[in-house]
């Protein structure tokens, strides 16, 4: 019997081990985690996808790039005053943007991914609620009993539905 709890403490002491030890090798990949999971399980691409494309959200993530370029290069240059990427000397503002946009693709892989559906089991949105405001019990009477009808309020004005927003 001894021998066994010499042979689960001596395990759990290895395991602790190896926990360390990956955690040691993940810790400074963390925020790129962070970025790829937030941009994988986080977002809805079906609806951003019609955003970017129709709704021209992509100027918007343009200019959000250029700013974060632009900033990061001034707060923090790298210490030599250039990058060596794949053996090229870069600038900082070079060296940002490359950083930047490989971010970018990243994000949009993510993209990619979910909406080929590889994780439609983790990613499930619900729609959201769309509710009317009850004009009836705001002392109008009500609408059916007034002759308005459903979609317009005693005023004559057209009800507005709201979105529910989690």
């Amino acid at each position: 019997m001894q021998n066994l709890l010499n042979s689960l403490l001596e395990l759990s002491f290895a395991i602790m081990d190896l926990v360390v030890v990956l955690g040691a090798i993940l810790l400074p990949w963390l925020p790129l985690i962070v970025w790829l999971c937030f941009w994988l399980f986080a977002v809805n691409w079906t609806k951003l996808r019609i955003q970017l494309t129709q709704g021209g959200g992509w100027v918007g993530l343009l200019l959000i790039a250029v700013v974060w370029i632009i900033v990061w290069g001034v707060v923090a240059p790298p210490a030599s005053g250039s990058y060596d990427l794949f053996g090229l000397h870069i600038g900082n503002f070079v060296g940002k943007t490359v950083y930047v946009t490989s971010l970018y693709c990243l994000m949009l892989l993510a993209g990619a991914a979910q909406l080929s559906g590889a994780f439609a089991g983790c990613c499930q949105f619900a729609e959201p609620v769309i509710e009317e405001h009850g004009h009836g019990n705001h002392g109008h009477g009500g609408h059916a009993e007034s002759g308005h009808g459903n979609d317009h309020d005693s005023h004559g004005h057209a009800a507005v539905a709201h979105v529910e927003h989690h």
